[in-house]
């Protein structure tokens, strides 16, 4: 029996000893810096525990996604501390913002609930025609009163542009912010186009200027389309950042008006995954 115990004790000795001396056996819980002066955008659309889609996961996934990165020692930023990174200011370490495109209803019912209690910011990019009849698009929309109470409610819940009717196609397939649309037998010409443009994303900003009093100047391009042209005339409305659909994480020296995003909101995206897709981020040149 002394020596069971005294061969016991030696095992316990060694299994200690041999989890100190192996490198990474608790690697990425809590202390591990991945990154610095570097922001991870992710990107999700619906929340939903009763459909299925390309761009729609569980409740459950979403806040098992959130957790594990919060175990995992990122640290969860708002827009405006995004702003102050790229004018210069400083951030922990593995920064990250959260997105939303398309505004829809189950940001609200589902998503916020998680992000409140957890207490994570994001950042909901809106179709702003859809405030009109909210229960009238395909799926059902934000209402001017679910984003006043979230934007009262938590100071770092922010609603920006995602057009107010351009998140649609042209009659040739095209995008419509980058698509010269029929007129008069031919084809806008050139300064009417210049005109639908800016005169949407002016609709888009001042409709969101309604609901609350913190800056509406960032706009996330619909089906991720844009070019040099359309960059300069949502610059002529008024945004300052814009967010496409190419992966990766931004520095400080990133073009503004093309910041990337990881997509998170895919089914296939496990609640223990979307740290991998970071790291795989890191190396990429931000764009």
């Amino acid at each position: 029996m002394r020596n069971m115990k005294k061969y016991g004790l030696l095992w316990l000795l060694a299994a200690v000893a041999w989890l100190l001396l192996v490198p990474g056996m608790f690697h990425g819980r809590g202390t591990d810096v991945w990154y610095t002066d570097r922001v991870a955008v992710i990107a999700y659309h619906h929340i939903d525990d009763h459909t299925q889609g390309d761009v729609t996961i569980t409740t459950a996934r979403f806040r098992g996604q959130l957790t594990d990165l919060l175990q995992r020692g990122y640290h969860f930023i708002s827009l405006q501390q995004f702003r102050d990174f790229m004018a210069g200011g400083q951030l922990p370490p593995n920064a990250v913002l959260v997105t939303f495109d398309d505004g829809y209803r189950s940001f609200y019912t589902n998503a916020y609930p998680i992000l409140k209690e957890l207490n994570i910011p994001a950042v909901n990019f809106v179709i702003t025609k859809d405030l009109e009849h909210p229960d009238q698009s395909l799926i059902p929309s934000l209402s001017r009163d679910q984003i006043r109470f979230m934007t009262r409610e938590m100071k770092d819940i922010d609603a920006q542009c995602h057009s107010d009717s351009l998140h649609d196609r042209a009659p040739d397939g095209g995008p419509l912010l980058t698509s010269r649309l029929p007129k008069d037998g031919g084809a806008e010409d050139l300064p009417q186009f210049e005109q639908r443009i800016t005169d949407d994303t002016k609709a888009c900003v001042n409709k969101l200027k309604e609901l609350y009093d913190r800056p509406v100047d960032a706009y996330a391009y619909p089906f991720g389309y844009y070019d040099e042209q359309s960059i300069a005339l949502l610059r002529k409305a008024g945004i300052r950042y814009g967010f496409t659909t190419a992966s990766g994480l931004t520095g400080r020296d990133a073009d503004p008006m093309q910041i990337p995003r990881i997509n998170a909101g895919s089914p296939f995206v496990k609640e223990n995954s979307l740290n991998n897709l970071i790291i795989k981020s890191i190396s990429r040149k931000s764009s």
